[in-house]
This record gives structure tokens, sequence and C-alpha cells, in this order.
């Protein structure tokens, strides 16, 4: 590399660290439409319906969507709490307060002020509770931390123990079907990545604010596939601000939730329906499908920081699952997506892959199968990430990345992949920033 494009490369990645804005800064973009079949790149045209006010224009069913422009204003930090969690305040756990919230019997929403300090234990939040922010009270994310070890391939008998042990989820309590569910899977099955989440909210209009979430198994465990949540979002609405969400393998689930049913007591992946999630400010670590689901997420001026702490290879970040009938998936604005010292040295890590779930024993099946949506744009990819393969085989059937390069293209042509990237830049957005 040069030492004119290292400087540059340098000065962008401490601005990037640093959480700084990096549009005052940026260089010319060395993605040109309609890029290639490895690195499909969108044109202005193309781009241009690629905003948050389009991700967020309804609700209800992907059917027969429901007109409900969704405008997020920012949280304010500084809200009357109705609860405050910690040492002095009106609860010990955050749990405690969110069923005391819940208990309360409004429909308005609650305010829930979390100390500093570090709280010990799954926070969860069913679908039935009123719209609930939690703030860290910190003066910045890391100094309220919400932390549990939770490894998906465990039995329940020990998910049970982990998640229970002094009975904080009771009979009776709000979120003791959401536990039960996870508690109760037949005797030999593991719990599985959606019973791993340290949060999880399946209430609609959910927030939370100038915090931490760390599923703790972090490098206790081999580079296998241990998926480890640290968040899971189910509700429409969701948002987060200011937030830091680290894990390894699954930190954050942006997924599509609805009222648990007997074939489905979990709740999960429904089909038919949308939910909406506002990722801003935030820090997201890991390194496998780091951040997957199937919502219609933004994540606005985020960091996406990739490790190598646990495995020794091309780390993902994004898994997105959207349904075929689905054209928004996730879209990424404005953000930075950076790696350790031993991933910028090898350079070949993935900016994501679609996961194509449920296809394990069909194989990817064209218009039926999800085929993950994610336009990533405006942001800054550093020498982590592969240059001409930025994309991974697909999840679940290892089915060849194949985007589509053709200039008179159907974005959401199932014959192809829906991976974009647009007007990015840094040393891993292209070859006219970097030389390997």
């Amino acid at each position: 590399m040069n030492s004119l494009v290292a400087n540059t490369a340098a000065s962008l990645l401490m601005l990037a660290l640093s959480g700084c804005s990096l549009m005052s800064q940026k260089p010319l973009s060395p993605q040109i439409a309609p890029g290639s079949a490895s690195r499909p790149v969108l044109s202005a045209e193309e781009a241009s319906q690629f905003t948050m006010e389009r991700y967020f224009a309804a609700n209800g069913l992907l059917a027969s969507p429901t007109p409900d422009p969704w405008l997020p204003v920012a949280i304010y930090l500084d809200s009357t709490p109705d609860f405050v969690v910690g040492k002095g305040g009106s609860h010990a756990s955050v749990q405690e307060a969110v069923n005391a919230a819940i208990h309360k019997g409004k429909a308005v929403r609650q305010f829930i002020k979390i100390l500093p300090g570090t709280y010990t234990g799954a926070v969860y939040v069913p679908i039935s509770a009123p719209p609930i922010t939690l703030i860290g009270a910190g003066s910045k994310p890391a100094d309220v931390k919400l932390e549990l070890t939770l490894d998906a391939i465990v039995l329940p008998a020990v998910y049970a123990q982990t998640v229970n042990p002094a009975g904080q989820f009771k009979e009776g309590d709000p979120a003791w079907e959401m536990f039960k569910a996870c508690a109760d899977l037949p005797g030999g099955k593991k719990i599985d990545t959606p019973c791993s989440a340290v949060v999880w909210a399946q209430s609609p209009g959910f927030q939370i604010a100038n915090l931490t979430i760390t599923n703790t198994l972090l490098d206790s465990v081999d580079g296998g596939t241990h998926q480890a949540v640290a968040l899971r979002t189910d509700g429409d609405k969701t948002q987060l601000e200011n937030v830091r969400l680290i894990g390894r393998q699954d930190t954050f689930l942006a997924n599509v939730g609805e009222a648990p049913t007997i074939p489905n007591k979990l709740g999960t992946y429904p089909t038919d329906r949308i939910a909406r999630v506002y990722v801003k400010d935030s820090y997201i670590e890991g390194d496998t499908d780091f951040v997957f689901g199937r919502a219609h997420a933004v994540f606005d001026n985020c960091q996406f920081h990739i490790v190598a702490s646990r495995q020794n290879r091309p780390a993902i970040v994004f898994a997105p699952d959207t349904l075929a009938d689905s054209a928004l998936g996730f879209l990424v604005v404005n953000s930075r997506f950076t790696g350790d010292a031993a991933h910028q040295a090898l350079g070949t890590s993935f900016l994501g892959r679609s996961w194509d779930q449920g296809a394990s024993g069909t194989g990817y099946l064209m218009g039926s199968t999800p085929n993950g949506q994610l336009v990533i744009r405006d942001s800054y990819i550093d020498a982590s990430f592969s240059i001409n393969t930025p994309w991974d085989r697909a999840a679940t059937t290892t089915r060849m990345h194949s985007g589509n390069a053709n200039p008179a293209r159907d974005l959401d042509d199932a014959g192809f992949n829906r991976l974009w990237e647009f007007n990015n830049f840094g040393p891993g957005a292209g070859p006219a920033t970097a030389v390997k």
C-alpha cells in the first residue's frame, strides 16, 4: 500500500473508531454501477429508492401492508423515569422493573432508568408489555452493562439453571411463558439461537439507549458454531440509540415476531408480517453472522466491528433472511465497517451473506426460500474486508453468491442475491482506494 493511501486509510479509521461522522472527510467512492457479479453496485437512480422513509412506510401484513409512516425521533435521555434500577433505586434488577411496568397497567410509554453498574441476568419483555424504554444513566454506554453467558447448543436444563438460578422467573410473572417456551423444550433438544438472547423483547415500541448488552460466552468456547445472542427484538418500531451490542456469533437478531402459539411457542419467524427496527449511533461487535434476521431494519451511523479473538478465519457481518416476496430487508447508511489488527492483515472478511433459512432439506427454492436483502451505502469499509469477493456463500445451503450486474436488472430477481452497495469508500470498498 503506498504512503498516500495508507495515510488516508489510517486517518479515516481513526475517525471511524472515534465515532465521528465521516461524511465531511469522505473521498470519492471507487464504486461504479453496475459493478460485477461478485460485487454489484447500485446506480444513483437505483439507490434513490433505498431510504429510511421507504423501509419505515408501513406495518402489518406483507401481503396488505398498512400505511403507517414512522419517523423515529431521538430518545430523550433525561425523561423522568417511572422506575429506577440499581442501588437506591426502585428495583434491584432490570427484569423486576420490566415486570412492574407491565403490572402498572398503563398503555403509555414506561421509562426505566438503569444506574451505572453490571447487571447479570436475562431480560424478557413479553408481547403484552406497553412501550418500554431502557435508559442507561451513565455518561457513556459502557457504564451500564446487561450481560449473561448463554450458548445456543446447551440443553433446556442448563438454560433454566443459567437464566433462572434463584427463581427470578415465576409462574404468573409477565415473562413466565417466554422463559417456559425455552425451558420446556423436548428432552435432548438444544435451546437453539432464539433462546440464547440476553435481552429478548417481543413487544412493539421497545427502546434502548446509552447502555451495553453482552452475551459473555465470547471466547470461552472454540471457534465452532456457538450462537450466542446479545439482543433479540421481535416487535415493530424497535429503536436503539447509542447502544453497544457485543458477542461473537449471532450478536443481534433483528427479528419479526408474533404472539406465541401452540405450534410456535417461541413466537418467532412468521412469514406474513412486517417489523421495523431503527439503530442509530451504535456499535455492534462479532465474528459470524452477527447482525441477522428479517426485520425492515435501518442502521444509521453505526460501527460494525469484527474480531479474530475466537477464530482465525474470515468474519461475516450480516446474514439477512428477507422473505422472497419482501423487497426490503436491511439498510446501512453513513456507517463504518472495521476489523481488529488480525483481520486488517488478512483482508479476507465478508460484509455478509444471505441466510437461506428453512432450506437445509430442499436447497434454495427460487421465489420461495428467503433471499436476504441488504443495501450498504455511503459507508466506510476498512482493509479487513475482501475487495473482490465481499459476499460469502449463503448460510444453510452454501449457495454460491451471484450478484446481478446487468444494467437493466430487476433488483428483486430471485435468481440472484440481493446484496448491494452504493457510494462506499475506504480501502475495502474497491481497487481505487487500496493496493493489496
